[in-house]
């Protein structure tokens, strides 16, 4: 597991600082903390005149490297720019760029301040207290204001580029704003180019085939389009995203696989059928299948399906027939990772009991092995997210204790590989679990890189699976996968024979576990 780091894992064991309530910026004064996120926090202000009430982005620059100080400054740049242009009541506007001063707090002083509209919560935030499998309240009006903000932002000759739950913004009067411009970029004919940013399962398939050049990744108003129909399937059914599984990557592992025709498009069978009609052509597999769904068109869709009340309440009641199946193969090898909607949440189910060898379920933890007691629940938990019979938690142990010993502070500096499941930092922050559902997500963390683990061997079992693999073989090609790569070992059609000896030791204890 190799290379890199995050410019923001240093800040995983101390608290961000704050601005303290009262603190002035400019003719604002800030209360309390709203959310933060990658790169700042976001609080309530009020203007000092008036009271009118405001959001201010803060973004401190301090401890940014030159690299990533220009790239936050061009997203700043981009979203001012499109604010200024942008004039509609469904996009949020920015009144302000500020400069905080505040030497008295040195990690502060000098940030980057945006004000903006101040909005009451987030879909995100909607979507996260509401009940799976339906509706959430205002559905209809949340979806006629999305749709309506990206056809103006469309017909202005921009692409949003991160549409979310996250970037859609709800006001107390029951205004729906899109939010967060900073990866908006402006059409240069049928495209345009972005920073190879964005949340990896709202991604159109496309965006991972394609390279970046030297002015950014390629991007058009269909990836919108694709992005508007996952959040309206979520909308709709109380967050459920419509590809499975546990983290944001298996999910966007499992639309390319849809796209790639080996997996099909399954909506919640609760929708009704023009609703499903119009997210199914929302999520057409390619760029070119989507071009005939401008977002001119998906708002007066949206506008006809929910228009009247009468119809609305009619439309969004979830259906009691079986739904359709839209496929586009006959074959399902969707990634089948097992769990909640939450972003990379742990399933919570409660870990067997180890119980003696002549009870033991197939693939489970001896009583009576070497494996930490404090280990055994945390693995079994990790295991069990994953559906795929070769993921136990006898082979995620053997892996464990081949890959550290069981020892949390395990590390191999000359190849750059840390704790208890031996991450690189960069490539378990492309995979991250929250395994504790403590917030963070660190590789040093056992419950974190455990977790993250049965995500990461769970994807690669099912490719292997996919390449026609034995499945006999299966837990040895997932220890070699794990060592090198999912390229590697199909390529070499089994295991490297540079990591036999570390495959054979996982095997070894793997054999002890299910005796």
């Amino acid at each position: 597991m190799t290379s890199g780091h995050d410019p923001h894992e240093d800040d995983l064991e101390t608290p961000r600082p704050r601005l303290p309530e009262g603190f002035r910026i400019e003719g604002w004064a800030v209360g309390a903390v709203i959310g933060s996120g990658g790169w700042g926090t976001v609080y309530e202000a009020r203007a000092v005149a008036d009271g009118t009430p405001v959001a201010v982005k803060v973004l401190p620059t301090g401890s940014l490297g030159p690299g990533q100080r220009a790239a936050l400054g061009e997203l700043v740049a981009r979203e001012v720019r499109f604010s200024a242009e942008a004039d509609h009541p469904h996009l949020v506007r920015t009144h302000a760029v500020c400069t905080v001063e505040a030497p008295e707090l040195p990690a502060l002083d000098g940030a980057i301040a945006l004000v903006m509209d101040r909005a009451e919560a987030s879909l995100k935030d909607v979507l996260d207290a509401a009940v799976t499998g339906a509706p959430i309240d205002g559905a209809a009006r949340v979806l006629r204001g999305v749709a309506a903000g990206l056809a103006h932002m469309h017909a202005a000759g921009w692409v949003h580029g991160d549409l979310k739950p996250a970037n859609v913004l709800l006001g107390a009067d029951g205004q729906v704003w899109l939010a967060d411009f900073g990866l908006a970029a402006e059409l240069d004919g049928t495209h345009a180019h972005l920073p190879p940013l964005g949340t990896l399962d709202h991604l159109p398939p496309e965006w991972w085939s394609q390279r970046t050049g030297t002015e950014g990744a390629l991007v058009r108003p269909t990836a919108d389009i694709w992005a508007f129909g996952v959040l309206a399937h979520q909308v709709l059914t109380g967050g459920l995203h419509p590809f499975p599984g546990a983290t944001a990557r298996a999910r966007s592992l499992a639309a390319q696989s849809y796209a790639r025709g080996t997996a099909s498009l399954r909506l919640d069978a609760g929708l009704d059928e023009d609703l499903r009609r119009l997210i199914a052509d929302c999520l057409a597999p390619d760029h070119t299948a989507r071009l005939p769904h401008t977002a001119l068109g998906v708002a007066g869709r949206v506008e006809e399906i929910t228009g009247g009340p009468a119809r609305r309440r009619r439309r969004l009641v979830p259906a009691v027939a079986a739904g359709l199946v839209v496929a586009t193969a006959a074959a399902l090898a969707a990634v089948t990772l097992v769990g909640t909607d939450d972003e990379d949440r742990d399933s919570g189910a409660p870990a067997p009991t180890a119980t003696g060898p002549s009870t033991l379920p197939p693939g489970e933890i001896p009583a009576d092995s070497d494996v930490p007691e404090a280990l055994r629940p945390v693995i079994t938990r990790a295991a069990h997210r994953c559906t795929d019979e070769e993921i136990t938690p006898a082979l995620l142990a053997a892996m464990i204790k081949a890959e550290s010993g069981f020892d949390p502070k395990a590390s191999r500096p000359e190849s750059d590989e840390y704790g208890i499941a031996m991450w690189t930092p960069a490539v378990f922050n492309a995979w991250a679990v929250d395994g504790d559902e403590d917030g963070d997500k660190d590789h040093m963390s056992p419950p974190d890189a455990i977790s993250t683990m049965s995500g990461y061997v769970c994807w690669l079992d099912q490719r292997f699976k996919e390449a026609g693999l034995p499945k006999k073989d299966l837990p040895a090609l997932v220890a070699a996968g794990y060592r090198t790569s999912d390229r590697t070992v199909i390529e070499e059609g089994g295991v490297p024979e540079r990591v036999r000896p570390h495959v054979d030791r996982v095997l070894g204890y793997l054999a002890e576990y299910q005796r």
